[in-house]
């Protein structure tokens, strides 16, 4: 076995919790049951991965093999990673049968056309999401095995999830191997990231429950009342005013919890409304500024502000469609008001 090989299975063993390894290994798949029962994981983390190491070499495992345990351990902890969201576009609506191998074969022709010195390893998941590890190299340098691209492509959707190593080079070379592979003619960045994997699914795959605001807010309603009964009416108000908040956040966020984003930036672009007798503008341009929302939860902590107080209820409906701006992104067209421009995670 490589001494390459070699070092980056202890390392990857390394990261690993010890609690954990076992599991892992099982999931590799690499080694047998007896050469697991043979490792003591009890020991300090060092002397297992060189354990492991020593029945890697009797196997004759090769940087394939050790990039598949990576992948599983990424898999497990993928919020490690930020990932970005990517839609890819057919030039018609025609439905064609995807074939596993195939997308396979033209993802590394097309990849390895561009780039020699790459080792692409795919892994399939249940739940038709197919994970491609892609470790690059220079046309006189070995592919760096610590800082590879992760592609998460679930099947007949258009959707492609991905954490890119620090390369930026290499980005266009993926994306074009993904829309060849795919049979799709376009591909572009949703500007929706996250460290959150299942959040930027859940958004895109309709996979939880907000709604979206359709109602106004009901005016408080005013009345004459007796000096000795204003303390009975001011308890019923905040009562029935918290009711109302509750309920109107039910209709706009739902009942389930939100998907995790932690920035959005929107860029506000409409014309300048005022009096025509005034003439305060020479030229009919738009007005144009950024404006940047940031939240270790943004999603929950627009929910939470008309609960606590800090916003009228129901919310704005340009707080609200985050997610479904994001979902739509290749039919967003406004010409003007405010809408999402782009969405990450510091």
């Amino acid at each position: 076995m490589d001494e390459t090989v070699a070092e980056y299975i202890r390392r990857t063993v390394l990261k690993i919790p010890r609690d954990e390894i076992k599991m892992m290994l099982q999931k590799w798949g690499f080694l047998s049951e007896a050469q697991l029962q043979t490792l003591n994981f009890h020991q300090i983390k060092d002397n297992i991965s060189q354990e492991v190491v020593q029945l890697c070499e009797e196997n004759s495992a090769d940087i394939k093999q050790a990039a598949v345990l990576d992948i599983i351990y990424n898999h497990i902890y993928q919020n490690k990673r930020m990932w970005s969201v990517y839609q890819m576009k057919k030039s018609g609506e025609e439905l064609e049968y995807f074939d596993i191998t195939d997308f396979k074969k033209k993802f590394k022709r097309r990849l390895r056309s561009a780039l020699k010195n790459v080792t692409i390893t795919f892994k399939e998941y249940e739940d038709n999401a197919i994970w491609i590890r892609v470790a690059w190299g220079t046309p006189h340098k070995k592919p760096n095995q610590y800082k590879p691209s992760y592609v998460v492509y679930h099947s007949q959707t258009p959707y492609v999830f991905i954490s890119s190593s620090v390369l930026k080079s290499t980005l266009p070379l993926l994306c074009q191997a993904l829309i060849v592979a795919s049979n799709y003619h376009d591909i572009r960045e949703m500007e929706l990231r996250s460290h959150s994997l299942n959040s930027l699914k859940d958004i895109v795959f309709k996979r939880y429950s907000q709604n979206f605001q359709t109602c106004t807010p009901k005016p408080l309603q005013a009345g004459n009342v007796e000096p000795e009964n204003e303390d009975i009416r001011i308890v019923d108000e905040n009562r029935s005013e918290k009711e109302r908040i509750h309920r109107l956040n039910q209709e706009v966020f739902g009942s389930g919890p939100q998907p995790k984003l932690e920035f959005a930036q929107y860029r506000l672009e409409t014309m300048f409304k005022s009096d025509p007798k005034m003439d305060v503008l020479d030229k009919k341009e738009p007005f144009r500024c950024l404006v940047k929302f940031s939240s270790p939860h943004l999603l929950e902590s627009l929910k939470s502000l008309a609960p606590a107080g800090m916003a009228d209820a129901p919310l704005s409906p340009l707080l609200t469609c985050i997610p479904h701006k994001a979902r739509n992104y290749f039919k967003i067209r406004e010409k003007k008001g405010l809408y999402p421009q782009s969405f990450v995670s510091p």
